[in-house]
């Protein structure tokens, strides 16, 4: 009996042990740069300073520490050093543009939100001035900023202004941030731990203006709150009108014209060794969107899975496309480069004849071997493609070869090469070239650029196994394009991005060589349910795979 209360003892003083572990655990994990793939999007506090129509705002919803450790934890290990100095590289020379010195000047005090906005005078027009936002961990770290940074320009010779707006002290004057010619400058500081910069008074007085207007502001804008709300997560919140989609984020100019994409709000967060992107393209009233997957029969099943479980062989770049001959014109040029077409001559249009005349769903691959499309048996029918082919100068004749009696191929009739010696056997006898054959299995077709790659798909038993995965990932299942690419032809595109060059220039460094895979989605958007209107708009998704 005596023992008991002496048990009662031990087991209340194990179970205290393992309430005070796990909370400790529970801060621990709360605290760790991990928590960064899980993180909420919420409405930044200086998105009340921004207008709504601003041709671009940024926020960063965490601090400058975070991403750091972040890249430092998921790096293999002889790699965590190299990624880390990458994202502070990228981190540092962010706010150097911005005439900042991150070390020196903002890591002992910046707290979990930072955003830059371009503003315009004109609705619609080129941004001419901008606005930072800086949040302090406390009071005492924002004073003692804004005190040195005045405190050096105006060793630096500017001449200072202090007076009030709003009941708000402004100091302004005509400086030179750190490393960069005089321009205007104005401060303002809010509740003690919100720092404003902003490129003049004017702009900084505009910025409090709107924040005193609901009907102004981003903020209390409905349609970036719904966005906020369908975009879910997020350690970075981007949106962009129409005017800068061109120039900052280098989006085609088909895409940013009149009667297009009119906005974007964007996410961006870690997820594993990945970026995992989440966009919204609002278009303009009267744009085409995408057209859906339609809903397969029940008996068939889906088509596209079906493709996808059919394809053998390697690939490097693996796309599955629903209704691609109802792709609206506006939308075209991005199917063009999926498919990658006139790449190569006469084989490289036969895609875009197969994609124009295919309800879909249509299989794009390509690998060492060559190209290869994945359709219905009788969609397209090769019939129907014959005027078009035959435009081209390409005549269909069968070709059974060894383990396929059904294959048709596609040849051009050309004449020897300028310069070659002709035999007096050849004499003027015309070569045939290839330019694209098709075979069938079962219920499926496959177009290839060759016979080797029709053979590679009939005699492989090897799957494209990690662009599989990419799509898979993705988990947009009925989205109207699914596109997936190795390291290869993923830093190849993204190298090409201006976007991209920006912020390789920001790092001081190739940021290329680190990318291992790149994967993306677009499907149309939903339209809001409490307002019964159909909202035009389209949903992006993006992976970037880092080694």
């Amino acid at each position: 009996m005596k023992a008991r209360p002496f048990l009662a003892v031990v087991l209340a003083a194990v179970l205290l042990l393992l309430s005070l572990a796990a909370a400790g655990w529970w801060l621990v994990l709360q605290h760790s740069p991990l928590q960064l793939q899980y993180q909420p999007l919420v409405s930044p506090r200086a998105a009340r300073f921004v207008p709504r129509q601003a041709p671009l705002s940024l926020y960063l919803l965490t601090d400058g520490q975070r991403p750091e450790g972040y890249a430092r934890a998921v790096a293999p290990g002889r790699q965590r050093r190299q990624a880390a100095d990458a994202v502070a590289g990228l981190r540092d020379g962010a706010f150097a543009a911005a005439g900042l010195d991150y070390p020196a000047e903002l890591a002992s005090w910046l707290g979990p939100e930072l955003g830059l906005a371009l503003l315009a005078n004109e609705p619609g027009g080129a941004a001419d001035g901008w606005l930072l936002s800086l949040r302090s961990r406390d009071a005492d770290g924002a004073h003692r900023f804004l005190q040195r940074f005045w405190q050096t320009r105006s060793l630096a010779g500017t001449d200072l202004q202090i007076s009030s707006y709003r009941g708000m002290g402004l100091i302004s004057g005509r400086g030179a941030l750190v490393g960069t010619k005089p321009v205007p400058i104005a401060t303002a500081l809010v509740n003690d731990d919100l720092v404003l910069i902003a490129s003049g008074r004017g702009v900084l007085e505009q910025a409090l203006d709107v924040s005193q207007i609901d009907e102004l502001n981003q903020a209390a804008s409905p349609s970036f709150q719904q966005a906020l709300g369908r975009l879910g997560k997020g350690a970075v919140l981007l949106t962009a009108q129409s005017e800068v989609m061109g120039s900052w984020l280098g989006m085609p100019a088909q895409l940013t014209g009149a009667g297009a994409v009119q906005e974007l709000v964007a996410s961006l967060r870690p997820d594993g060794r990945s970026l995992a992107l989440e966009a919204l393209l609002r278009l303009a009233p009267g744009a085409t969107g995408l057209p859906p997957a339609p809903p397969p029969p029940a008996a068939a099943g889906d088509a596209g899975l079906a493709l996808l479980a059919a394809l053998q062989g390697q690939a490097d770049s693996l796309a599955l496309v629903q209704q691609p001959s109802r792709w609206p014109e506006l939308w075209q040029p991005l199917l063009a480069a999926v498919l990658r077409v006139g790449e190569g001559g006469a084989e490289g249009l036969l895609p875009a004849l197969v994609a124009a005349a295919d309800p879909g769903p249509l299989l794009w691959s390509a690998g060492s071997q060559g190209w290869l499309l994945g359709t219905a048996v009788d969609q397209p029918d090769p019939a129907s493609l014959e005027q078009g082919l035959a435009a081209l100068g390409l005549t269909a004749a069968p070709l059974p070869v060894e383990g396929d009696a059904n294959v048709m191929v596609w040849t051009r009739l050309e004449a020897p090469p300028a310069g070659r010696r002709i035999g007096r056997e050849e004499g003027a006898v015309l070569q045939a070239s290839l330019a694209g054959a098709r075979a069938s299995q079962g219920q499926l077709a496959w177009w290839g650029q060759n016979l080797a790659v029709l053979q590679e798909q009939r005699e492989s038993r090897q799957t494209p196994r990690l662009r599989l995965a990419q799509l898979a990932a993705l988990d947009q299942p009925q989205a109207s394009l699914q596109w997936a690419m190795a390291a290869g032809p993923a830093q190849g595109l993204l190298q090409r991005w201006s976007t991209w060059q920006l912020l390789s220039g920001l790092a001081g460094r190739p940021l290329a060589p680190a990318v291992q895979g790149l994967s993306l989605s677009l499907e149309p958007g939903v339209g809001d349910s409490n307002s019964n209107s159909d909202i035009n708009s389209v949903h992006l998704s993006a992976r970037v795979g880092f080694g």
